[in-house]
């Protein structure tokens, strides 16, 4: 099957009647595909996309599993509106000539600012208040969730393993940790490409053009990754910080430096067993 919307779910049932289930990505059916896209069409080309010997398919997952993502991922959604607010209140703020800093330590000061100017109008200070309001209302959402998330990484050996990496916090150690099922990648090389940090491969007639970071695989792990990577870079350039390695220093002087350091969480040796 297509690994689309109920995808894992279908496939558990019919896994659960004795059928052995495929799962296939949408952008490896798509080429199959002849001309119009119909029902008859789509299904002529999930099988010839299925026949392919060298076809990767997307392992099918647990309900439990789908259940900690979903927690991850409810909690990302929440991020995105509080941030979608914050930056409403400080551009209709900036509006009528208050400004305030980025970052959520800001919005306190910046609605006591917009109380206490009196050339706003009172109905520009009543939706003020009620953004305060709603971003107040998703900050105890929230750190609700993160108290969830902690106390599922605590009891994860597989992500407090991950933690013990730089860079990589409880939120990445636990993602990777329930989406990603390391038997089945032969090595840390097949997962950290799969994972998508890997350079763009425009190589022809026995000459080798690597380009920059593709945008495959899991956006949401890349975004996670990067930032592991650039919060260690930020440490170690700090003065004194036991961070600073000859091997990171030496990265510094490349391009990309923080290519390398996001490959680190999908080192095989940080995984149990391997």
């Amino acid at each position: 099957m297509e690994a689309c919307s109920g995808a894992h779910h279908w496939a558990r049932e019919l896994a659960a009647l004795g059928h052995e289930v495929r799962l296939i990505p949408p952008q490896y059916v798509k080429p199959y595909v002849k001309r119009s896209k119909n029902d008859r069409n789509d299904a002529e080309a999930i099988c010839e996309a299925a026949g392919r010997p060298g076809m990767h398919f997307v392992p099918v997952k647990s309900v439990t599993q789908q259940a900690q993502g979903m927690v991850l991922k409810v909690r990302e959604t929440l991020v995105g509106q509080r941030t979608l607010l914050v930056n409403t209140l400080r551009g209709h703020a900036a509006e009528f000539g208050v400004i305030a800093g980025k970052g959520l330590g800001e919005i306190g000061p910046l609605l006591t600012a917009i109380e206490q100017e009196a050339s706003i109008p009172p109905e520009a200070k009543d939706m003020a208040v009620l953004l305060g309001r709603q971003i107040e209302d998703l900050d105890a959402r929230i750190k609700e969730i993160d108290a969830k998330l902690t106390a599922a990484h605590k009891a994860n050996a597989v992500s407090l393993r991950l933690a013990a990496i730089s860079g990589v916090g409880p939120v990445t150690a636990l993602t990777l940790a329930v989406e990603i099922d390391p038997a089945t990648f032969e090595s840390g090389r097949h997962l950290a490409a799969w994972a998508g940090p890997t350079q763009k491969d425009r190589s022809t007639g026995g000459k080798q053009r690597l380009g920059g970071i593709s945008r495959a695989g899991n956006e949401r792990w890349r975004v996670l990754l990067v930032s592991g990577a650039t919060s260690l870079i930020n440490a170690a350039m700090r003065p004194g910080s036991r961070q600073m390695t000859d091997w990171l220093r030496s990265l510094l002087h490349a391009s990309r430096a923080n290519s390398p350091l996001w490959h680190s969480p999908t080192r095989w040796s940080a995984w149990p067993g391997r």
